[in-house]
């Protein structure tokens, strides 16, 4: 239950405290929008904007920490976990396993785009104010090379290209631990209001 006493319909707790709403929870398509691109709560590098953007990175690393230790989403079932969260681009973890196995017991490449999905949609989540929601429009992602079960960590790095009024831009490389390329791609994010 939010502070409201309204639960939340995915019964996660709201960092923000407002009923019924969580803010972006990675990988599920929920965000915020900047008309023209502007940094959120004012101009950019003002107080306003940056204390807006450093909550709603905190809010963000405090739906992940819950969900692990909840058992809930990508990071918890897939071993998707966060590195480094910054305005604009964020870096993604993935140890490879069994539960990312495809039919030729390699990493399936679906794994592989929701890496990128996770990557790219909170690269555009951390441009974005509290009162709009995004969801991936486009996903598109280019593969190098496969990925054994047993490879080391596979690294995620996420940028944002383009945020605007409507929609907004991302791309995303993944790496193996030796630096090889392994997939490479771009998203494109619809804007809506809260």
């Amino acid at each position: 239950m939010d502070h409201d006493g309204i639960a939340n319909p995915n019964g996660l707790a709201n960092p923000n405290g407002a009923a019924g709403t969580i803010p972006g929870p990675v990988g599920t398509g929920s965000g915020g929008a900047v008309p023209g691109g502007a940094v959120p709560g004012g101009g950019p590098g003002t107080p306003g904007a940056l204390a807006e953007i450093d909550q709603r990175m905190a809010d963000l690393r405090a739906l992940l920490e819950q969900g692990l230790a909840e058992g809930i989403g990508v990071g918890h079932s897939l071993g998707i976990h966060l590195d480094t969260l910054e305005v604009g681009r964020s870096v993604w973890t993935l140890r490879p396993s069994p539960a990312a196995a495809n039919a030729m017991f390699t990493v399936h490449g679906g794994v592989l785009a929701t890496l990128m999905d996770t990557a790219m949609g909170s690269a555009v989540f951390t441009r974005l104010p509290a009162d709009t929601y995004y969801t991936t429009l486009e996903l598109k992602v280019n593969f190098v090379r496969s990925v054994a079960l047993t490879a080391e960590l596979l690294t995620c790095e996420a940028k944002t290209i383009h945020v605007g009024r409507r929609t907004a831009t991302a791309e995303g490389t993944v790496t193996a631990a030796n630096g090889k390329l392994v997939a490479h791609g771009t998203c494109t994010c619809l804007l809506t209001p809260a």
